[in-house]
């Protein structure tokens, strides 16, 4: 061993000294996920799962908003939820399920790419897809970046640059390690997870500080997929964070409720992460505006609609104020959601006036129509009348979105790669 080699390995020993010592030792927090995120909104990629009208109000209630899922994820549909998530108001990050689901675009966009590792499943769940993918990054995704953005670089260059992109992209990754403790998920059938690799609580610990200690993973999250995991997930809760000194312990699973979102919490999960209960939002919207639609005219004013809201949809037992409810921070979750229907509604019925005008198909790329009605504007405004300004704004860019979907070869051209089938109510239902 050189002189070189023995001064390479002892800075390799310190370096991991520092890191070790960083999370054990040192009073400063260095998790690269922030402790004060407490409730997650996870936003699936897949076609089915649709997103409200006015998404951003929702998200910007949210902590941080996680893109991922376990069926029907394409790289397509993947870099277009990134895309419509650009106007929210929220960190939003990446969870894969399979290598290919990283691109160059979502690695762009995503403020943190969470790197699943499955501690109950096979050792494919494990470390098999992480072998894919670091094959993929090196030998794909890093050569055709270095190749569009310095083809000048010699042959030796581009591997030596392949080499560090590669392991950089995985040290700048967070790990997430998963128990998943619902054997009929789609999770659990992508981990190959069965009844038989269901863990106890104690054994839920000990994988637990085996993910922290030697796997460094930063996140450690209890999974029921759909499925609440109650007083059993609360146990299993308490006792791994019990064992866990600097990764953040998520549960994920049936929260659908003020109640469930509490119980977890209050168990030991630094945040909850909620899905299925935002989706539903959409779901319930597009039934609840095609009724308005019926009742009410394109150009009914502000307070019909809150009139008709009032009297023909029961807030407390809608899906906004079942979501918005799992939000600790949302003190009156029946008022506001009270207020995003309405606002929906109206906005919808305003969308459906301008098509009937022929503004939104005369659109061009700024927003100005040829009579010179500018739609960014008007769509904006209107909703600023329910919403406020800022939350208006927030709303502003994926109602032109649809616009645009109406808009013929000329129409929207700067719009044409924001995705409106992601919408319940899409242009095409205009």
């Amino acid at each position: 061993m050189t002189s070189f080699d023995g001064v390479a390995r002892r800075l390799g020993r310190v370096a991991r000294g520092v890191t070790l010592a960083a999370r054990t030792v040192v009073p400063v927090d260095t998790n690269p996920v922030p402790a004060d995120w407490s409730h997650v909104t996870k936003v699936d990629p897949e076609d089915a799962k649709k997103l409200p009208l006015l998404y951003p109000l929702y998200l910007r209630h949210t902590s941080a908003v996680s893109v991922g899922g376990s069926a029907d994820v394409t790289p397509r549909n993947t870099e277009e939820t990134f895309e419509l998530l650009g106007p929210a108001s929220v960190p939003v990050f990446h969870e894969p399920s399979g290598p290919r689901h990283v691109t160059l675009r979502t690695r762009e966009q995503a403020d943190l790419l969470a790197i699943p590792e499955v501690l109950n499943g096979d050792s494919e769940a494990l470390v098999g897809q992480l072998g894919e993918a670091t094959e993929y990054v090196r030998e794909e995704m890093v050569p055709d970046l270095l190749a569009d953005r310095t083809p000048w670089l010699p042959d030796f260059a581009v591997e030596a640059l392949a080499d560090f992109a590669t392991s950089w992209l995985l040290a700048d990754a967070i790990f997430e390690a998963y128990v998943i403790q619902n054997p009929d998920s789609a999770a659990a059938r992508e981990a190959n997870v069965t009844e038989t690799d269901l863990l106890t609580p104690r054994e839920s610990k000990q994988r637990a500080m085996a993910a922290e200690r030697h796997l460094g993973s930063e996140l450690v999250y209890l999974e029921y997929s759909g499925t609440y995991g109650g007083d059993d997930a609360a146990e299993t809760l308490a006792t791994i964070s019990e064992g866990l000194t600097w990764s953040r312990l998520w549960y994920g699973g049936g929260i659908d409720s003020r109640e469930r979102a509490t119980a977890m919490l209050d168990a030991g999960a630094d945040a909850i992460v909620v899905g299925d209960a935002f989706h539903r939002v959409a779901d319930e919207e597009a039934e609840l505006c095609e009724r308005a639609a019926e009742d009410l005219g394109p150009a009914a004013s502000a307070s019909a609609v809150r009139e008709w809201v009032g009297e023909n949809v029961a807030v407390a037992d809608s899906h906004a104020a079942a979501y918005l409810a799992t939000i600790p921070s949302v003190l009156h979750p029946e008022r506001v959601a009270e207020r995003y229907l309405t606002a929906t509604v109206r906005t919808w019925l305003r969308l459906r006036e301008l098509v009937e005008d022929g503004a939104s198909v005369r659109a061009s790329s700024t927003g100005q129509s040829e009579n010179g009605l500018d739609l960014g504007r008007t769509l904006g405004d209107d909703a600023s009348d329910e919403l406020g300004s800022d939350d208006a704004e927030l709303v502003r860019r994926c109602l032109l979105a649809l616009v645009a979907d109406r808009s013929d070869a000329d129409g929207l051209s700067s719009l044409d790669d924001v995705p409106t089938d992601h919408f319940a109510l899409s242009g095409s239902s205009l």
